[in-house]
């Protein structure tokens, strides 16, 4: 149903949504399970996003997993929905145990490889961009480092 919001709007209600759900997460400390993909090009570089709400940071497209969801249904989901995109060869690297505003989360992480030009959602997602390993961009997210150190 959010799609029928224009997009606009729904980028300006994000940041609310944010905050409102980071309060929430601090006072009730629910127990969620979320995705995160490392998305690779055939270059080698790793896809990167920065996120229209929250801090001003490169990270890991990603999102919540539904209660009877399977995480990499959930993670295949996140990418097409916020990127336009698909991913094939995906391998399950693992969950990560993290505290995300005070909601204790277990991040299931996955590898995957890029079958298509990201195009971001423009609602979540503002910019998607590759980069090489070692020439990480300034402004990444400190859940990015733990992610990469999964990787085999």
């Amino acid at each position: 149903m959010l799609f029928l919001i224009p997009k606009s709007l729904h980028r300006a209600m994000l940041p609310i949504a944010h905050r409102l759900r980071s309060l929430w997460w601090g006072w009730h400390k629910p127990r969620i399970r979320g995705v995160s993909i490392l998305a690779f090009n055939a270059a080698g570089e790793v896809l990167l996003v920065r996120h229209s709400y929250g801090r001003d940071v490169w990270s890991f497209p990603g999102g919540g997993c539904g209660k009877n969801e399977k995480p990499l249904d959930a993670a295949k989901r996140e990418f097409a929905e916020e990127l336009h995109c698909s991913a094939e060869n995906w391998q399950d690297l693992g969950v990560l145990k993290e505290n995300l505003h005070g909601a204790r989360v277990s991040s299931h992480i996955f590898r995957a490889e890029l079958a298509g030009e990201p195009q971001p959602d423009k609602r979540e997602i503002v910019e998607a961009r590759c980069f090489p390993l070692d020439a990480l961009p300034k402004g990444v997210s400190r859940r990015v480092r733990p992610r990469l150190e999964m990787l085999p």
